[in-house]
């Protein structure tokens, strides 16, 4: 099974033949290959598999994974920090 954020098209280009796009994830942009879907454009979404873009996502689904994704993210940083020994908490971070 694999976990697929989907990211929202920022840019288009065309290098030797292949579509790619700057695709962003979060605060992360990536360049993804875009021959597998051809219908999608700047301001789309699409799932990435391994550098590709597989499929086009409508733009509430889009919203909805990325909100979810970034509360379970939220949850799982605080659950980290109670989880920490109190004199790990007092150490500063360089």
């Amino acid at each position: 099974m694999s976990f697929q954020m989907p990211g929202k098209i920022l840019e288009e280009y065309t290098v030797r033949k292949n579509r790619l796009g700057l695709v962003q994830f979060g605060e992360t942009c990536r360049p993804i290959f875009l021959d597998l879907v051809p219908d999608a454009h700047i301001g789309d979404y699409v799932r990435v598999q391994v550098g590709f873009a597989t499929e086009c996502v409508p733009k509430a689904d889009a919203e909805r994974a990325c909100k979810e994704f970034e509360r379970n993210s939220a949850e799982l940083a605080l659950e980290a920090e109670e989880a920490l020994p109190e004199a790990a908490r007092r150490v500063k971070p360089r």
